[in-house]
């Protein structure tokens, strides 16, 4: 079992950076695919970014492709997402997620029904 705690969220401006980072607890971090979600108010979770446990390939949703980017530190059981160039439709909650060595991860890294564990989320917000 793992437990994740989100940090770095915050209020920013549009055009702003902001870096978010998820500490797993446990010893098999680095056997964990790793995915951060949001959901903003009145709205579904949806995917955002994810990378693998094993070769540390990396997904992104179209609307983050080139201005976030996904990576993990398994020396640290800490996972990152680096957000550039916020746009106020980024403003949502953000959520860590961990699956412990997922099974044809490629086909369902975007799943919120993929992951078994998650963090409590941190806000994002951007203003305009």
């Amino acid at each position: 079992q793992v437990q994740l705690v989100e940090s770095g969220g915050g209020l920013v401006q549009a055009g702003d950076s902001l870096s978010l980072s998820c500490a797993a607890s446990g010893r098999t971090f680095s056997s964990y695919g790793m995915g951060w979600f949001r959901q903003a108010p009145g709205k579904e979770r949806e995917f955002v970014a994810a990378i693998s446990w094993s070769s540390g390939r990396t997904y992104y949703v179209d609307s983050v492709k080139g201005r976030f980017t996904i990576s993990r530190d398994n020396a640290k059981n800490t996972v990152y997402l680096q957000m550039n160039s916020l746009k106020p439709e980024d403003t949502a909650v953000y959520y860590c997620a961990a699956q412990y060595r997922p099974a044809n991860y490629a086909y369902t890294y975007y799943k919120n029904t993929g992951y078994s564990y998650w963090g409590q989320g941190t806000q994002v917000t951007v203003s305009s």
